[in-house]
Order: C-alpha cells, then structure tokens, then sequence
C-alpha cells in the first residue's frame, strides 16, 4: 500500500529536528508513538531511515530522501490553500499574524482591535516570535517585521522607520544620572545579531552592563525599575512617564517596518484587507516610530497610539 502522508510527515519532523522527542512534539504525539511508527515506517520499506547516535538521529540516504519529498508534498499542500484561499472574494477565515512581542502589546494589538471590528468574517491567529517564520510554509499569512532585509521571497510594503533612544527612569534620584556614570542593561549578542550588544559596549564597560537578556521583551521593565540605562524604541519609551529619554534617536539602531506575505497570497481578500488596514493606520503613526519629539518639555510625544482613529468603512 502506498505509505501514508502522516508517516512522512513523521520522517521530515525527526530529519529536521535530529530527535524523537521534538519531533514528536512537534506533531502532537508521543514519543513511544513516534518511535513506534518509524520502526513500523523501516520494516514496511526494508530500510533503515535513521542511525541512531549518542548525539541524535541521523538520517540515511533513504532517510533524506523521503523528508525530502515530504517537504515538496508540504510545499504542493501550501500551494493548494494559497490558491484556494485566493479565491475568496469576501474577506473571511483565519488569518495568521506573526510579530515580535515588542510589536505586539503597545503597538499591534490596537490595530488588531479596529481591524476585528471592521472584518467581523476575519479570525486572527497572532503569533509572537522573535524569530522569522516560514511563510512560504504557512507557519504564518503575514509577518509584521523590522529589519533592513525582508526575505526576497515574500512581498509587502515598508511601513516607516523604528527609532531607538537611550532611556532611563524618570526618578528625582536619576536626574543626575548621564551616560557617562550609569549602569546599563542590554540585549545579548544572540539579538539582532549583537547589534544592540555592540551600541552598548561601546558605551560601557563591562563592569557596567548591570543585565543582559536574550530578548528585547523585558528592556523597559528593567529601566523603569531602575536597573540601568539602555536603548527603547521611541514608540514604547516616549509613551511611559515613568521614563525619560537621555538621547536623540540614535541612527545605527534604527530598523525598518515591513508588512510581509507570500506571493500567492496578497490577492487573498482577507489578508489584502488586513494590509490594507494596517497600512492606513501606520500612516498618521510615523512620528511616533520614528521618535520625533513633540513640544512636551520631557522630550514626550505629542500623538499617542490610542489617540489615532480608525480607518474609515
């Protein structure tokens, strides 16, 4: 009989992985069960798919074989639900949604609101990952992402520019506080590629980098809490009394915004729509990306995200 769909599925899942247990996550199953279908997958095709080593699963060359045609059947499934997807004409289904969770709180979620309420037909699935997803894959419909490279795969529109400043707690005590004398905290070098890491470096000492994190989701909380000084989007800085900027936007920290999908999927109506939407209501936002300073003595910005309006019916 012809082998089934699931088994390669479970065969590129382990390929890719180099284990049985995050593959076997990975599709909803159990370990015992992952083993057990791949013993049965081998002795059904009279070959060994995987050497098993102390460092994990290998896959032979009839191993790679059929992960590799998993991924061209994997490939044909998404081409499928593209095109058929491109078909709608009304916007409706789901829509996946994949941003960085520094996006997401202070900036997307609005957005998100007065799109559900303009497109009731329209579900979102949001997914926050600082990692870039597959949207060739359908891992998402459209990715919300900063950066200077959008793959050149997918398609989109370059929203406006996010600035960077250097912030710290807006406290009586931290008033005299400068650059030149105050802790820090910063991203890792496993951030955008050590970019944050290296601005901060060149500033400070290492006996003066109070706390480094392996993500960007957690930098305001540990200015505002007064664990050091570090660089902020100005969306997210400028917004919070609790902070003050301590600088200009600084130009070698500033990234592009991009609304990326794939090719087959701009004409979808729902996710056409969703671009659509996202592009008005970014438009009156580009003072706030891109940390012009209002008239507001503490350097606060004049617009708020909340203040901006809906895109009209």
């Amino acid at each position: 009989m012809p082998m089934a769909w699931d088994e390669f599925r479970l065969v590129q899942a382990i390929a890719d992985r180099g284990a049985l247990a995050p593959a076997a996550a990975h599709l909803g199953i159990n370990p015992s069960t992952a083993f057990r279908r791949l013993a049965a997958v081998e002795a059904e095709l009279g070959a060994r798919l995987f050497e098993r080593h102390r460092s994990g699963y290998v896959p032979t060359p009839a191993g790679e074989a059929m992960a590799a045609a998993a991924a061209r059947m994997e490939e044909e499934v998404a081409r499928f639900d593209r095109e058929v997807a491109d078909r709608a004409q009304t916007p409706s289904g789901l829509l996946r949604v994949t941003a960085a969770a520094t996006l997401v709180t202070d900036f997307l979620m609005p957005i998100l609101g007065r799109f559900r309420a303009r497109y009731r037909q329209v579900q979102i699935e949001l997914v926050t990952s600082e990692e870039a997803l597959n949207l060739s894959r359908r891992d998402a419909d459209v990715a919300l992402r900063a950066t200077h490279d959008p793959p050149p795969n997918l398609v989109g529109r370059r929203l406006g520019t996010i600035a960077w400043a250097v912030y710290g707690p807006a406290r009586e005590d931290a008033d005299g506080e400068t650059d030149g004398d105050a802790d820090w905290v910063s991203p890792s070098e496993a951030v955008a590629g050590g970019l944050f890491a290296r601005f901060v470096a060149a500033r400070a000492g290492p006996e003066r980098i109070a706390l480094r994190l392996n993500s960007v989701q957690g930098l305001c909380e540990a200015i505002v809490e007064g664990v050091g000084i570090g660089p902020l989007p100005c969306y997210r800085g400028d917004r919070l009394a609790s902070l003050r900027r301590l600088s200009g936007p600084e130009p070698e920290l500033a990234g592009s915004l991009w609304l990326l999908t794939h090719p087959d999927l701009r004409h979808a109506a729902r996710v056409r729509a969703f671009m659509d939407h996202v592009a008005a209501e970014v438009a009156p936002l580009r003072p706030v990306l891109e940390g012009r300073q209002g008239d507001d003595p503490h350097g606060r910005m004049s617009a708020r995200l909340e203040a901006v309006p809906g895109t009209p019916s």
